[in-house]
């Protein structure tokens, strides 16, 4: 099969953060893109990213996916649009509403806009299991710009762009993940628990991005794909990263789910399992089901939360990512 990404001039929005950083990494050592534009606000991190890569075929834009006239700039003869760019700390979100508005909802229609006037092919969005049955700002924006996403393709007319979503959970060791806080915390002998019946969905850097390039290859327009990813229980990352520490239990804090959610009972019956996949397809008139991938239609009454999941990390299980990502 041929690799879209050969020869492709690809920009990445947010492109110096860790989705961005790894994406870029994973393109220039395993695919033939034509160049990378990384598109983000941070000069530093740009300066720090571009002597990390050292890659001629790496460029970088300064912008924010609020301007919307430097993004129309920045997607001049661009192929394929990785729109990774977005507010997602919780609390900051809580406490700033409007800035989150602007950047994840206003700054999504900026690079549907762009996309579609510079006639980009595919625009692939990165969301979350927030956005399902949001229950704080950055769900709430962020379910907002899936839809914003999935309806564009109403908006293409006889262009070619086409746009679609992935949906994913926590990345382990991300920015804002419980995984740095306890690491932290247990240089002093306790962590703090919101709540010891919790349990989240966890994927890696890696995986995320391999979502994605499974995505681009697969899409036709609409689409939002979930991964079929392990969950565990917060008291078990607990034990593996601080053994014989005290648990402080503090409540959970607003705007905090006590399971997370990555396919509803109503989207399933309108989505289906592709080789580890799921794809909830939209209920559009622009989608065209003769055109779609074949899969397996998932049973009545399936939902996908972190709660319900079939698929477990055991203690040593965890321990071995863990290391793996350098936590541990």
């Amino acid at each position: 099969m041929d690799d879209v990404l050969d020869g492709k001039v690809v920009l990445v929005t947010g492109g110096t953060g860790s989705f961005g950083t790894k994406f870029a990494e994973v393109l220039l050592k395993s695919h033939n893109p034509k160049s990378i534009r990384v598109y983000s606000r941070g000069e530093l991190k740009q300066v720090e990213m571009e002597r990390k890569l050292g890659q001629p075929k790496v460029r970088f834009l300064v912008g924010d996916v609020r301007d919307r006239e430097r993004l129309y700039r920045a997607m001049n003869g661009v192929d394929i649009v990785v729109h990774a760019a977005a507010l997602k700390h919780v609390p900051v979100c809580e406490y700033n509403p409007m800035e989150a508005v602007k950047t994840n909802v206003h700054g999504a229609e900026n690079v549907i806009d762009a996309a579609i006037d510079n006639g980009v092919e595919k625009v692939i969005a990165l969301s979350t299991d927030k956005a399902v049955q949001p229950v704080n700002l950055y769900g709430a924006t962020k379910l907002v710009a899936e839809k914003m996403f999935v309806q564009a393709n109403a908006y293409v007319g006889m262009r070619k762009t086409r746009f679609s979503c992935v949906r994913y959970g926590n990345v382990i060791g991300s920015s804002g993940s419980v995984v740095p806080l306890f690491a932290k915390q247990k240089e002093k002998g306790e962590v703090t628990i919101t709540d010891e019946r919790m349990t989240r969905f966890w994927i890696t850097l890696e995986e995320g991005v391999a979502l994605v390039l499974k995505s681009i290859e697969l899409m036709k327009g609409g689409e939002i794909f979930v991964p079929r990813i392990p969950s565990t229980k917060i008291t078990e990352l607990a034990d593996v990263m601080a053994p014989g520490a005290k648990k402080k239990v503090i409540g959970i804090r607003p705007g905090e789910k006590l399971h997370e959610v990555l396919i509803t009972q109503d989207e399933a019956r309108h989505a289906k399992k592709v080789d580890g996949t799921f794809i909830i397809e939209p209920e559009h008139a622009f989608w065209d089901v003769k055109n779609h991938v074949k899969g397996v239609p998932l049973p009545e009454g399936f939902s996908y939360s972190s709660d319900n999941n079939d698929w477990w990390l055991a203690k040593d299980e965890l321990k071995k990512v863990l290391k793996k990502e350098g936590w541990l």
